[in-house]
């Protein structure tokens, strides 16, 4: 089993490729096999193939068998785990900003007064 550092590795290394991202777009609006995933690409479906191994490897997508078809699927899972990592550093940053704010709004009301005076 992965551990949690290098999964987050392998996704953010499948997500650096602009197909696989276009990849994890449309899969977003619903499951579909590699013959769909390919048709908007002017790539092999060899190659789409591989893009998908690599969206496995991270875990981003999963595939089941469905009679004769193979639909790949997103890992809501996995995404989710991406965008809590994502999170816990925009949150920091937001309340950073959010302190800057009232220390910037104190000394504007600061001024304010002084001129007042």
């Amino acid at each position: 089993m992965e551990s949690d550092d290098a999964l987050l590795n392998l996704a953010f290394l499948a997500l650096a490729d602009p197909v696989r991202r276009r990849i994890i777009s449309r899969l977003s609006r619903g499951s579909a096999t590699v013959n769909e995933l390919a048709e908007p690409f002017e790539i092999t479906k060899q190659a789409i193939s591989k893009h998908i191994q690599v969206l496995e490897q991270a875990q981003l997508v999963t595939r089941t068998r469905d009679a004769q078809r193979r639909p790949v699927h997103l890992n809501p899972a996995q995404l989710e785990a991406l965008t809590a990592w994502i999170d816990q550093y925009r949150l920091v940053r937001e309340g950073q900003f959010r302190n800057l704010d009232v220390v910037l709004r104190s000394n504007a009301a600061a001024s304010g007064k002084q001129a007042k005076d």
